[in-house]
């Protein structure tokens, strides 16, 4: 079983995303480049974890922007969680940070 959390923001930036989760939940973020992703943060928790912060808006091959989760297109930024097991403690800290919503869970 994997769990899988999205939550968004719109009052914080990616950088401040990376500062703020990574003292709730004592994670090193490192820089990724992608070109489908364009520039994000990925940090790895417990086995099998891992916290990525990524803009909503990417960079697109026609020279416009396009949206990593366009079904919620007026978050400029996302957290994505995945864990092997549901972390309720993760969740609840994660839920303290003013401004970031909870906007999609699945597990798979």
């Amino acid at each position: 079983m994997t769990d899988h959390h999205t939550y968004g923001t719109s009052t914080h930036t990616a950088d401040d995303l990376v500062r703020l989760v990574g003292a709730c939940l004592d994670l090193v973020f490192t820089e990724r480049d992608s070109d489908y992703r364009g520039v994000y943060h990925l940090a790895t928790t417990s086995p099998g974890g891992r916290v990525e912060i990524q803009p909503n808006p990417i960079p697109g091959d026609d020279g416009e922007d396009d949206l990593y989760a366009p079904e919620h297109p007026s978050t400029q930024v996302l957290l994505l969680t995945t864990t092997p097991v549901p972390d309720p403690a993760m969740q609840a800290r994660l839920g303290s940070i003013e401004g970031l919503v909870h906007l999609d869970h699945e597990t798979v």
